[in-house]
Formats: C-alpha cells, structure tokens, sequence
C-alpha cells in the first residue's frame, strides 16, 4: 500500500517544462477572465470569451494579434490588465514569481531553481538566482528609460495622466516585444513615421528586449569583445546584420511605393525601413500600412518574422542562432568542411541537429496552419494573408495584413492556440532533445544505408 502511494506521487510530479506550460496556461486564463468582466469594456458590457482568451494568449505570449481594438475597446483597468499580461509573459511568470518571493522574503528551492533554468534557457544553476535580479532590475530600467522618452511625446500630446501612461504602456510592449499599441484604430504607429523619438525610442526597445538576457548579462560582466562567448558575439552580429541588411532592402522595395513611402521625406523613408525591419523581430508595431506593401516587402517580412529574437529573450521565432547554425552549416559544406564552423569555433553536431529540428517543426506548423485557416476562412482572402497570419502568430510577432479581425471562431482558437505553441513550443523542443541521453536504444547502431541526395 506505502508502495503504491509513493507510487501515485511520484505520478503527480511535473518536470520544469510542464510547469511552465502550465503556469502560461494559468496566467492567460486568469487574463482572460479579468479581460471578460464588464469593468474591462468601454461598454461595460461582458466580453466573448473567445477574444478574450485571444487577447490574453496574445499578451501572454507577448505577440501582438488582437481581435479588440486595444486603444478604444478596452477601458484602462483591461489595458492595466493586458499590461500586466505582457510583462508577465516578457519576463517568464517564474521571473515574477521571482520577484514575489524576494519581496515576501521566501526561500527558492530547488525545483524552483529548475523551473528558472528552463524558463531563462540557461545551461547551469549556478548564478541562477544573481541572474534574476539582473534581470528583473535592467528590465524595468530600461523600460523607465523608454517610458522618460516616450513622456517628451505624449505628454504634450495627451496630457500628464494620460501621457505617463501611454508612456509606460508602450515602453512595456517595445522592450517585451509584444506589439499592443494604445492608438486605436488598428494604426499602431504610423501617425508617427516622421517622429525620430517614438521610431527609434520603440526600435531601441526591440532590440534589446530581443538581444536576450543572458547577453546583457555578458556585456555588463565583460570588459571588452574579446571576453564575449561565442553565443553573444553571434547573437550581436546576426542582429546587426539583419537589421541593417533588412533595412536596406525595406527602403529598395518601398521607397518607391504610393500605398507606403514614396509621399514621405528621405527621413522618414529611413525611419520607416528601419523599423520596418526591426519591428517584425518580433514585436509587431507597424509605422506604414502593411495591407499596402509590396509583395517583397511582405515576403520579407515573413522571413524575418519566422528568424526571430534570440535565445532568452522576450521575442519569439526561431531564433536568430538556429538561422546562423544553419547558414553556416551549408556554407562548411559547400567549403568541403566535416564540421560547422563560426568564427574559427567548431559547433557540436548536437548542437546543429537541434536547430535543423527547430526550424523544420517551426516550419511545419506555419504550414499545417497556413492550409487550415485556408481552409476554415473565405475562401475570397488571398492565401498571403494566411502564410503571414501564421508566421506572426508562431513567431509570437503580431503583425497582420488585417485578417485577425475577420477571423471566424475556429479560425481564433487555431491561432490562439499557435501562439501558444510559439512561445512554449521551443522550449519542450530543447528539453525533449536534451533528455535523449542514456538507454539501450542509444546504442543500437544499424547497418549504414545509402541515399541518393539532390
């Protein structure tokens, strides 16, 4: 009987990764029964359920989708409560669980450790705790930073209270990437394409919301480039070039666009590439009607959608390590290497096959998305808009060519439940990974079998 009991307890036990899954999912319901109560409607009426659930998976998974104008629908108790919705989801809960437990002074154990481990996407304990704090104190520094400059703006536009506010609201949504704008309408931020402050102030915010933690962390330890890991340095690279080279192309494919750019100023031409290609790693503000784009602008987009932030980060995708792994992959290849080289450092095969997982599942699921919602919505929308709708929402961006609002309730819970998937898929995908370890499966090797390749 003792046997069985202890049995039925160990059953009970959740690994880091469940509760993760678990704690999101106990957070966006919590969100989104707040968000359904009369007080959080401009009509004080009861919200469906389903866009509440949407806007809460939304917040949580810091992506930016919205069935509910933010700006005029909500009252400001549902937008302190989206608020609070994506900076829980930016951080982690555990990291605001953290913070709850330093300020009732309660010891962290060491499950709760674990948890922390999976959630920061870190490889040891050590330092854990010190991390957390670093964390949770350069996050809100930087977001007090944001929200100073975002103040010079909307105060003289809006007023103290409100100005503080939408200062706040929005320095909160840049730095965790979350894309939620308080304008109304549908606009985001393209009454301020010519703005220099908002612009760069929200692209700034991207950015180093999207660099990761662990590489500030990094930075503010080290005392030069040359005391980088390799992971920062590839991190900081593959950041700039992606900007810069998809700012570039932005401004090409755009400048000369009536439904965009080609009314603005040579400033605003630049500003607007910049955080055009910023913006959809992965935070989902838009300074230019997206619906107007080109084609190549739009694809674009997609492509840096689907790459990402980085590890540890608050932006989703991919990844932008998972994309150079791969990159530099084909390139040792083509060169005749036997393995990945990035600068002059050689890359466990692990290492690579985990991020040729990734990208593939990444890409199935935009896939298996694209053609259901193809499917479940009229069939009068052009198929870009699906391919676009499901890359946002998996890589937790929420950037859309207007189709969230026209979508039908299936079509909701299908991309309610994707960016569920894109904000903890990645994470399941590591541990499951990182578990194959031991086991007499491992060491069976099978005869070697010959394919003919390309």
């Amino acid at each position: 009987m003792e046997l069985d009991l202890k049995n039925l307890k160990n059953k009970k036990k959740y690994t880091p990764v469940q509760i993760l899954s678990l704690g999101f999912a106990i957070v966006i319901l919590v969100g989104a029964i707040l968000l359904s109560l009369p007080i959080s409607s401009q009509s004080g009426e009861i919200t469906p359920f389903i866009d509440c659930i949407f806007t809460s998976t939304s917040a949580v998974c810091v992506t930016g989708l919205i069935t509910l104008d933010t700006g005029t629908y909500w009252t400001y108790f549902g937008k302190t409560v989206i608020m609070l919705l994506i900076e829980t989801g930016g951080l982690g809960f555990m990291s605001v669980a953290t913070l709850a437990f330093f300020f009732l002074g309660r010891r962290i154990t060491l499950k709760e450790r674990l948890v922390m481990q999976e959630a920061m996407n870190v490889n040891s304990l050590q330092g854990l705790v010190k991390m957390i704090k670093y964390v949770l104190i350069f996050t809100f520094s930087i977001e007090g930073v944001g929200a100073v400059l975002f103040a010079t703006q909307f105060i003289p536009e809006f007023g103290i209270v409100k100005g503080i506010y939408y200062s706040v609201f929005h320095a909160v949504s840049a730095f965790c990437n979350a894309g939620f704008d308080l304008m109304g309408n549908f606009k985001s931020v393209t009454a301020y394409a010519n703005n220099s402050v908002i612009i760069l102030t929200i692209s700034a915010l991207i950015a180093v919301g999207g660099l990761g933690f662990y590489v500030w962390v990094e930075i503010y330890n080290s005392k030069g480039n040359k005391r980088l890991s390799l992971h920062s340095k590839v991190v900081i690279y593959s950041t700039i070039v992606l900007i810069v080279s998809g700012a570039i192309l932005m401004f090409i494919f755009e400048m000369n666009n009536p439904g965009t750019m080609k009314g603005m100023s040579l400033k605003g031409k630049i500003l607007s590439s910049i955080f055009a290609s910023v913006s959809p790693r992965t935070a989902g503000f838009n300074s230019i009607p997206l619906d107007k784009m080109t084609s190549a602008g739009n694809f674009l987009t997609i492509i840096l959608m689907f790459i990402g932030g980085s590890p540890g980060s608050t932006a989703g995708g991919i990844k932008t390590t998972t994309a150079i792994v791969l990159f530099m992959t084909v390139v040792s290849v083509v060169r005749g290497r036997e393995d990945t080289e990035i600068l002059k450092r050689r890359i466990n095969k692990e290492v690579v096959y985990k991020s040729l997982v990734i990208t593939v599942l990444g890409l199935g699921i935009v896939i298996a998305v694209t053609m259901v919602l193809s499917i479940t919505e009229p069939s009068n929308i052009p198929f870009e808009y699906f391919l676009y709708e499901a890359t946002s929402a998996f890589a937790t961006v929420g950037l859309t060519l207007g189709l969230t609002t026209k979508l039908t309730i299936v079509g909701k819970i299908i991309i309610t439940l994707t960016m569920y998937a894109g904000r903890v898929g990645p994470l399941t995908i590591i541990l499951a990974l990182a578990k194959r370890r031991s086991g007499k499966s491992g060491t069976i090797k099978y005869p070697e079998g010959k394919i003919l390749i390309g």
